[in-house]
Formats: C-alpha cells, structure tokens, sequence
C-alpha cells in the first residue's frame, strides 16, 4: 500500500490534501507542530477519522494518522521518517505569516530542515516526494511576466524565494544519488477557507462583511489565483503521477486584482466600500504574474474544479459561518 508523509498537515494548503489523498487509496500519515496529538511526545500518533461537512452540507470521511513533529528540530525529521517509514512524501511545511515571511531569517532553517528531511526518505527507501515551491522562484517581471517551467529565468528577489530555490535544487540533487523520482509544485496566488485572515481575498471579504472600508491599491495588478481545494488536488493527482521536475500549480488565467475584488464586492453588495487607489502599490512590484500551465494540464491530466466565481462564492460562504454574519449582512 502506498504510505504517505504529509508535512505541513494542518497548514492552508496541506490540510486539504488528505481527503483526496485517502480517496486515492493512500494511507496518510499527517504531521504538523500544531498536529492534534500530545504535544509532550513528539513522535506519537494516532488514527482519526474525521468528517467534516462543507458549505453545501457534503460530508467527507477520512482516516488519518496524526504525528506532532516540529521539523525545525534537529533530528526530528529522521525520527518521523523512521517511524512512519512512507512510500511517499508529500512536503508542503514552511513558514508563512502574510508580510513577515518574504524576509524571515526562518526560511534558511527550512532549507536545512527540508534537505534532512529529504535525506532520511532516501535512507529509508522512499520512492517519490513531491514538494510546495513558490512563484517567488522567478525572475519577476520578465518578458510579459508568463512563467514557464525550464525557460523563465530563476531568480529570486526574496529571501523567501532562494531559500526555496535552494530546497529544489538540494531536493534534486540527493535524488540524483537515490532511486526516488521528484516533483516540485510551484504555488503561484490562492484563497479559499482556512485562508489567513491577514491575506488579500480573506481581509476584503471579513471588512465587507462588516460593512468596514476597503483601502486598496490601483488594482491593475495581473495575477493568476486557484482555489486551495484546487490547488491542494494539483498537488495530490502530481504525487500519483511519475511527472518529474517542476510543475506550476495555478489556473493559467490572468486576472487583475481590481476585477477580483469587484467580484467579492459584487457577491456581498459593498462597491461602495472599495477605495482603489487609497494605497501606494509596493514597489518594484511586477505588473504581470500568471502561470503557463501546460505541464499541469498536459503531462499531470490536471484541471480545477473550481472557477473563479464560484471559488470566490464558496469562500465566502465560509467566512459567513466563521464570522457568524447571515445572508442579509
């Protein structure tokens, strides 16, 4: 049976990769440092099934076994990957606080945390990892700002990006040396539940659902945003493929950011409330960032399930329930 490891577990993209996960007939094994387990013994586990409901009421049922490990401490990704021994290994832990990690000193202990952690999977005989990058990755701003996998340069101008950059270039480099074969998922912009209230898509949504104004930038903006669902069943359907090498996980649709905010206005009647323009755009800021996703589609079989519309109308709904504001506001 194929055993998989998923890091980052209770985080915003990984905790939507274990119900397709199972439903794919992996057995999941989930690790997070907020995992559900006792945080006194980092290397326990236990199995859950859990059922949760979504907005329209489906329910989903899922087994999973649970295991705290911070891999941020040294020795600790050996120990989860001994105990759990996984086939594969599914790796979306990282730091992500909104405004805080571009420039986090953090991100280099995740490098050094991502490469034993990719070691020890190689000792242990695992077969396939497939791992969250960025489209921080990129040279920003080049050509018409279309990323392409192989032909748009890489070259980060955070620290968060060459920090990821390096983790891909270790990650193939030990693979190299190994029997495993190796995927890396170049996240591009997502929203969706669970989302940080601090991000873009679920700050506008929670201030119009209190009827509080908007200040935002110019808007013109072009960006290329999945629905997390999406991109989480990107991320599963390239684990269960022998698709090598990086894949751009994203919808491969420009969209600007005032068309997108006008459409979260629209579904909660607050135009009124928006103010384009109210905010400086930060600079060196690239006009364009949309993925080519040809390998996504072509090579993995992939496409969303959600449309922009309706990704946005469910996320909403969403926030709705958490907010615990009704329909009429």
């Amino acid at each position: 049976m194929k055993r998989v490891l998923v890091t980052g577990a209770t985080g915003f993209v990984g905790r939507h990769t274990l119900a397709p996960l199972t439903a794919r007939g992996y057995e999941v094994h989930a690790a997070s440092s907020r995992a559900r387990v006792e945080e006194t013994d980092a290397r326990a586990a236990r199995v859950e099934v859990e059922t949760t409901r979504d907005v329209r009421g489906e329910e989903t049922t899922r087994e999973v076994s649970w295991h705290a490990c911070d891999l941020l401490r040294k020795g600790a990704a050996a120990e989860l990957v001994a105990e759990v021994r996984p086939t594969h290994l599914l790796h979306m832990a990282w730091y992500a606080e909104p405004g805080k990690f571009w420039t986090a000193d953090v991100n280099t202990e995740w490098v050094r945390a991502s490469r034993e952690l990719f070691d020890e999977f190689a000792r242990r005989g695992g077969e396939r990892v497939v791992a969250s990058g960025t489209c921080a990755e990129y040279a920003w701003g080049h050509g018409e700002g279309i990323c392409t996998e192989g032909e748009t340069p890489l070259q980060p101008s955070t620290l968060y990006g060459m920090s990821k950059l390096v983790a891909y270039n270790a990650l193939v480099s030990r693979a190299q040396s190994g029997d495993f074969s190796v995927a890396w998922g170049r996240i591009f912009f997502l929203y969706g539940p669970h989302e940080h209230p601090a991000r873009l898509v679920s700050s506008v949504i929670r201030a119009l659902l209190r009827g509080e104004r908007v200040a935002l930038t110019h808007g013109r903006q072009v960006r290329d945003f999945l629905h997390v669902e999406d991109v989480a069943s990107a991320f599963v359907a390239l684990l269960d493929t022998e698709v090598e090498g990086p894949v751009n996980i994203a919808s491969g649709r420009a969209v600007t950011l005032r068309d997108l905010i006008e459409r979260i206005a629209d579904a909660l009647d607050g135009r009124q409330l928006v103010d384009f323009g109210a905010r400086p755009a930060p600079e060196g800021e690239p006009p364009v960032l949309v993925a080519d996703v040809r390998r996504l589609r072509e090579e993995v079989g992939w496409r969303p399930r959600y449309d922009l519309d309706e990704g946005l109308r469910r996320t909403i709904a969403w926030w709705r329930e958490r907010e615990g504001v009704g329909d009429d506001g």
